[in-house]
């Protein structure tokens, strides 16, 4: 979602909201109705509706600008719809996002949330436990703030590393992708509230997000970033799927029939409601008669296409009865099988913030990957007396991405310096988390003096690092919703900044809040490098933590990390050169893209099914670091793998901790047709935490579509049978233990 980071918000007059004490967890009643039951009982809420009751829940308000457009309070926030006193439905409000309850440019005065680390950061820990645990924190929250639809749930690939949104989503890998997209959704939920999952679909770049055409083949598609929407909705069951701005094959993805009617409602046999992202609809009968359910942040829109336009397309017989019945009943069966619909989150109740702020540090903690450790630089000794940090504002906080997903949080007012230049520059603001490394490394090691200087002077750094035991570097790299990094390298001199302080000290480490991958032209020359990606509101003791010893980091990439910007699928991020400013900020304003006629324009995704790291086996091009890359201070040795074929593709192993430390793996099972040419696949993954010396058995069972090809002349999902190559591997591109088994041929309903 996207409204709240645009300019004129910051002009708007903000309506009085919830104060940052109030509200956590919902009050319990019923379980959640069977799914038969559900819509069963929507329809005959339906059956008592007027018209005008029907068409007003097809179209939801946007809170900042809709004052005066409902008798009932306007809480700041993403989204509002009234309900239906008399039929018993409810007023619905909405809020942002994936990483916590968003309170982007403080509409609501004082109010604060705890904010998880990046969802990237969530991926990396390959757990969907902890994925989950997030999920039900900030929902808790979002109904404790009488929200009850959180429009968290990003599941889109990443495609380009320049992608301006990586932080929100999670990885490249479908299985990845969707296991833990699913994990959140069912957290969000487990609070009788709704989780929508976004951005249905293909949204793989911010820059001219509303005007490109993203162009690729259906066995593709359906094999790359529609298997992860596809697993998110099996196992997170989202009471919403919110549509993207960017076309799909030539057709906007809000009134994309075979998106949102053939794949998502025929195929999948999805039950909720499809709702708009804010200000991408485009038309009324052909959005409604392609599978679009309802309008949101009506106000965003060019115009306001699911109110009088919808009745008068339903009295001229173009938009059929029986579709905005069916609109209807979606929404109402989605607020009933989540428990929205008989919970109302009406009362705002009090949060219990120092519990939540540990299911955000534990995230963190488990996220941080360890990417190089040259001579077991890390974990930091009690040797080191005089330790310097350098730069990325580690005195007063953590970064944090920017946009709609921005979290106000709790623990000190955050630091804010607003953009003076770039598509965003009008109405963004550079976040700091007020939750500093600095003096969370100083509690974690009071036998040394912890020195901080700013980095401005890569000379005077230098000085300071030779001076000093140990130099680490905090290196940043800010990211947006709607607009994409220009290149990847970190900005303002900050590869020479690392360069000098290296060269001066030879035990430097480097510790990075960037978005996603960045190019590391230093790195031979620093030995330990630590990817904190944007650790969240506990990032400073999380980092703290790691760099001492007090957890072992367990992170794994959950993208690769390219060696060059020359080795993607595209080489430079597409659209910067195709729109002018004007268009540019149109692109990111969607409130105000009426002001200028935008053609759309193709990008063809050449690549295929063949995302992140299937592309560089593909081109067989090395990266920096590979995904599922991942260091420890212990070390695990893989034993004795069965692999057994037939209807089911698995493995059987032990995992042994073979160092002198409790530490946790994530054993990872590739596979491939024995003699094929397309790349190995993620078909399965675990994470198992030992003790030193102890061991685990453990069997991997390969997700079937992951072995199958989609066949659109099915329609449906083809395994092949014959022999198989399956991989028990350590990264992506761990080849060391590979074993083969005989599949049975098999096809699957699509």
């Amino acid at each position: 979602m996207a409204k709240t980071i645009h300019g004129w918000l910051l002009g708007a007059t903000l309506l009085s909201g919830i104060g940052a004490q109030a509200p956590v967890v919902a009050r319990q009643a019923s379980a959640p109705a069977t799914k038969q039951d559900a819509r069963a009982r929507a329809a005959a809420i339906v059956a008592k509706m007027t018209l005008d009751e029907k068409i007003a829940l097809v179209h939801g308000l946007f809170p900042p600008m809709a004052k005066g457009k409902t008798p009932n309070e306007l809480i700041p926030s993403a989204g509002h719809i009234d309900g239906i006193p008399h039929l018993g439905v409810p007023l619905i409000r909405e809020s942002d996002a994936s990483l916590g309850v968003a309170n982007q440019v403080e509409q609501r005065k004082g109010d604060v949330a705890t904010a998880l680390p990046s969802s990237l950061a969530t991926a990396a820990t390959f757990d969907p436990a902890i994925a989950r645990a997030g999920g039900a924190m900030i929902g808790a929250e979002a109904r404790a703030k009488r929200f009850t639809v959180l429009l968290a749930g990003g599941v889109n690939l990443t495609r380009d590393p320049w992608n301006g949104r990586n932080f929100e989503y999670l990885g490249e890998d479908p299985l990845l992708a969707g296991t833990m997209a699913g994990a959140h959704i069912a957290g969000v939920q487990s609070n009788k509230i709704v989780s929508t999952i976004k951005h249905y679909a293909l949204n793989a770049q911010e820059t001219g997000r509303t005007v490109v055409d993203a162009q690729i083949g259906e066995a593709a598609l359906r094999m790359s970033d529609l298997l992860a929407f596809q697993i998110a909705i099996e196992t997170g069951k989202p009471g919403s799927v919110m549509c993207a701005y960017n076309k799909v094959n030539g057709d906007w993805a809000c009134e994309n029939a075979h998106l949102l009617t053939d794949v998502l409602k025929r195929d999948w046999g999805y039950r909720g409601w499809v709702m708009s992202d804010w200000g991408a609809v485009h038309s009324t009968a052909k959005a409604a008669n392609a599978g679009l359910d309802q309008e949101s942040g009506q106000e965003l829109d060019h115009a306001i296409y699911f109110a009088d336009a919808l009745k008068a397309d339903i009295a001229a017989g173009r938009v059929p009865m029986a579709r905005l019945d069916d609109m209807v009943t979606r929404y109402l069966t989605g607020l009933i099988e989540t428990g929205a619909y008989d919970a109302p989150a009406t009362v705002a109740q009090p949060i219990p913030y120092d519990a939540h702020a540990e299911v955000a540090q534990r995230a963190a903690e488990a996220g941080i990957v360890l990417l190089k450790n040259e001579g077991g630089l890390l974990p930091l000794t009690r040797t080191a007396k005089r330790v310097v940090l350098i730069g990325g504002r580690a005195d007063v906080g953590v970064l944090s991405g920017g946009g709609s997903s921005q979290v106000r949080s709790v623990g000190g007012a955050p630091v804010e310096i607003p953009l003076t230049s770039g598509a965003a520059s009008s109405f963004a603001r550079v976040t700091w988390h007020a939750s500093s490394p600095l003096l969370a490394i100083r509690a974690a090691m009071p036998q040394a003096q912890v020195s901080w200087i700013d980095g401005r002077d890569p000379a005077a750094a230098a000085a300071a690092a030779r001076t000093a035991d140990v130099a680490i570097i905090f290196a940043t790299q800010w990211t947006t919703e709607a607009q994409d990094v220009a290149d990847l390298s970190l900005p303002d001199q900050q590869d020479a900044l690392i360069a000098a302080v290296a060269a001066a000290q030879p035990k430097t480490i480097a510790v990075m809040e960037t978005g996603g991958p960045v190019l590391m032209p230093w790195l031979s020359a620093v030995p330990a490098v630590v990817q904190a990606w944007y650790p969240g509101q506990r990032g400073g003791p999380a980092i703290a933590n790691i760099l001492t010893g007090r957890v072992n980091p367990s992170g794994r990439l959950p993208i690769t990390f390219p060696a060059r910007a020359a080795q993607a699928p595209r080489p430079a991020p597409v659209g910067l050169d195709r729109l002018t400013a004007a268009e540019a900020q149109a692109a990111a304003d969607p409130g105000h893209a009426s002001d200028h006629q935008l053609a759309s324009f193709p990008i063809e995704y050449s690549e295929g099914a063949d995302v992140g790291y299937r592309w560089y086996e593909k081109t067989r091009a090395t990266p920096l670091f590979p995904f599922g890359h991942g260091l420890s201070y212990t070390s695990f040795a893989y034993r004795n793998p069965v692999v057994k074929g037939g209807a089911k593709l698995s493995i059987s192993f032990e995992v042994v901790n073979t160092g002198r430390v409790a530490g946790a793996d994530v054993p990872q099972m590739y596979v491939s047709r024995d003699g094929a040419s397309a790349p190995m696949r993620l078909a399965a993954f675990r994470r198992v935490t030992l003790k030193p010396g102890e061991s685990a058995r453990v069997t991997l069972v390969a997700e079937p579509r992951i072995l199958a090809d989609y066949d659109p002349t099915l329609p449906g999902w083809r395994v092949t049978g014959g022999r198989y190559r399956v991989a028990l591997a350590h990264d992506a591109r761990d080849r060391a233990l590979v074993s083969t088994a005989t599949v049975t041929a098999a096809t699957m309903k699509p």
